[in-house]
């Protein structure tokens, strides 16, 4: 079943140093771009992390610290990523809670704005796990009825995903082919900065989801406790949590002035 689209969505994979979204960096990025009108086009660039690649990540992806010393950093290549993708809503394979927050992460080092407010993210893996709990070798056995060769290589990984979001929507009904619905549905909690540490309660409002201010709302604790916000900025949490703090900040004070 081919995508009912409004506008662009595109498919991405990283293979990383990591899966630390605040520390590691990309080595690779694979961008597969599906247009309403059909048209499909792949992009993928090999990345100088600008960091040693660990033994352990290499195993796992092939990539080693020779494969791209003389490659393009991603602070070379945001422009032109971000020129890709800019007009487009965002698909992956466990997206929602690790590539999407670190892509944002590597385009606010590289000094790029990175918002999602008015654009959709379909995760296909929760999709898949609300579905069938599987990983995505096995979905895509499932789904498609083929092996994934070249599993976690991410043009292999991004292609893979596309097929297996067609074939998820060709087998179940109760899906939608819209991608606000995907986005909604592949959502399992509704999240403010991507990594989760902010999210919305039911009432719509930014809460914590961790340590000893979990569940209260951003702005009761920045009222009661104002250090709370500088310990946040000084600590190890991504930047996109810490911009979208000073967000909640700033119409905090917006709203008593």
């Amino acid at each position: 079943m081919d995508l009912q689209l409004t506008r662009p969505i595109c498919f991405f994979d990283l293979e990383t140093t990591g899966v630390n979204v605040t520390n590691d960096r990309i080595v690779e990025i694979c961008v597969h771009k599906v247009h309403p009108d059909g048209k499909e086009e792949t992009h993928t660039w090999r990345v100088n992390p600008t960091i040693p690649i660990p033994a352990g990540a290499s195993a796992v992806h092939g990539i080693y610290d020779a494969d791209v010393a003389d490659k393009s950093t991603f602070a070379d290549l945001a422009a032109e990523v971000n020129g890709l993708i800019e007009d487009s809503d965002l698909a992956g394979y466990n997206s929602n809670k690790f590539d999407i927050p670190l892509l944002a992460e590597e385009f606010l080092r590289a000094g790029i704005e990175f918002d999602m407010s008015k654009r959709r993210a379909v995760d296909v893996q929760n999709i898949f796990h609300r579905m069938e709990q599987r990983t995505l070798t096995a979905a895509y056995k499932f789904y498609c009825g083929k092996s994934l060769e070249d599993a976690h290589s991410a043009e292999a990984d991004v292609l893979a995903t596309y097929e297996v979001l067609k074939s998820q929507l060709d087998r179940y009904e109760e899906l939608e082919n819209d991608m606000s619905f995907l986005a909604e549905f592949s959502n399992r909690q509704k999240v403010a900065d991507f990594a989760g540490f902010i999210a919305y309660n039911g009432q719509g409002q930014e809460i914590f989801t961790f340590g000893k201010y979990r569940g209260q709302t951003v702005e009761s604790v920045l009222q009661e406790n104002p250090g709370y916000y500088s310990w946040i900025q000084n600590a190890d949490f991504p930047l996109y949590t810490k911009q979208v703090l000073t967000k909640i900040r700033l119409k905090s004070f917006n709203k008593g002035a």
